[in-house]
């Protein structure tokens, strides 16, 4: 109510500011007939002082006077009928008229724009609701539910499946083999069945009980995540949770917690959690990059004044190097491409790197006609990005611009 109170003063003074000025402009023109009457009297004057100094006759005088005092009469009745036009009747009811058509449209326009019946919403309310939605959220099994059953690969290798087959076989003869679950858990997820990979990573947490660390937390919740198509459960959150506390600085348990924050309407959080990514990491990282996209409007919803930084540049043999190469001898080219590229897979060897530099390596590699070396680096992508499947996209997009993947 306070808010309609508010609007409606506003809207009234800017009316009434609006009818001075109008009624101010309609005084100002007053001054023409009222300027005619004060050149008519200083005629008058002018024809009596004539009449004294002898200039003119008595005759002369009079009908010099007569034509005056016509003409003063008529300026006369013209500054009546605008003063009573300008004070009377008309000043209020154009007033009136230009208050209502300034209130109809202030309120029209807001009931076009705005949201005229939605309730106030401050802060605190807001923080409430989003705590409500965060206890009342659907759990993991409720989520993968909801989206129906598994979609595998359609692309895997046949013989990768088998040898799944063998090992999960296998698994259940020793259920306390640790490497195997492991493996499992990473195989399970490159194939996109991450619900069998939420299994076999909570047998590897149960294995390994206190001795468990940050990132394997950090796996358990970015299974839970796939398997429920990228909604972040309870469950997940706890295992964010876990992953946190043994490793603050696990990135892709602060990535996550992140978006959980901003599925249940928490942006300021969110942002807290992902502008520091953006400052302790390549900008070309997975998870740099997939903050990049999002952090302006989250920065929005927030509230909070941000602007992005620049990305730090990628290093490297680029698409423009590779260009280049193409222009040279069949010798030099090979030469700058080799050097690039074994400096680029030592790096990447010792390093680690984001997808891109992976994807510019094996096209590379497919430049040289090195497929063996990589079909290899592609395997060895599989495996780095086996938990950010996402990430993968550059890399296999270049694997198939090489002929590898078949």
């Amino acid at each position: 109510m306070s808010f309609w109170i508010i609007s409606g003063i506003i809207a009234m003074l800017v009316a009434a500011v609006l009818a001075l000025s109008l009624r101010r402009r309609r005084a100002d023109a007053l001054t023409g007939p009222a300027l005619d009457m004060q050149v008519y009297k200083d005629q008058l004057a002018e024809v009596e002082r004539d009449l004294a100094r002898g200039v003119i006759d008595s005759g002369e005088a009079a009908r010099s006077r007569i034509e005056v005092q016509r003409r003063l009469l008529e300026a006369d009745r013209a500054a009546r009928a605008a003063t009573s036009a300008a004070g009377g009747r008309v000043g209020p009811i154009m007033a009136s008229g230009l208050a209502l058509a300034v209130l109809a449209g202030a309120f029209g326009l807001y009931w076009q724009l705005g949201a005229p019946l939605y309730p106030d919403l401050p802060l605190q309310a807001r923080l409430d609701a989003a705590d409500r939605f965060r206890a009342d959220r659907i759990d993991q099994e409720a989520a993968e539910a909801q989206l129906g059953a598994v979609q595998i690969d359609p692309n895997a290798d046949p013989k990768h499946l088998e040898l799944m087959t063998q090992l999960r076989a296998a698994l259940k003869d020793r259920p306390d083999d640790l490497a195997g679950y492991e493996l499992l858990a990473r195989n399970e997820a490159a194939l996109g069945d991450y619900v069998a990979a939420r299994k076999a990573q909570a047998r590897v947490l149960e294995l390994k009980g206190d001795s468990a660390a940050g990132s394997d937390f950090a796996d358990y919740a970015y299974v839970q995540i796939a398997a429920a198509g990228g909604y972040v459960s309870p469950q997940a959150e706890a295992a964010l949770s876990n992953a946190l506390q043994r490793d603050a600085s696990n990135r892709l348990a602060r990535f996550y917690s992140g978006v959980m924050f901003a599925q249940v309407g928490r942006p300021d959080m969110t942002f807290r959690l992902w502008r520091p990514l953006l400052d302790d990491a390549p900008a070309d990282d997975p998870f740099a990059a997939a903050v990049r996209e999002q952090i302006e409007n989250i920065a929005a919803e927030a509230g909070v004044r941000f602007t992005l930084p620049e990305a730090a540049p990628m290093s490297g043999p680029s698409a423009a190097d590779i260009a280049a190469a193409s222009e040279m001898s069949d010798e030099d080219r090979q030469g700058m491409i080799r050097g690039m590229v074994e400096r680029l897979s030592e790096r990447l060897a010792s390093e680690g790197g984001p997808p891109e530099e992976w994807a510019r390596l094996i096209t590379a590699l497919g430049v040289l006609g090195d497929k063996e070396r990589a079909t290899a680096i592609w395997a060895e992508a599989q495996q780095v990005f086996a938990a950010t499947p996402d990430a993968l996209v550059p890399v296999r997009a270049a694997a198939e611009g090489a002929g590898i993947t078949e």
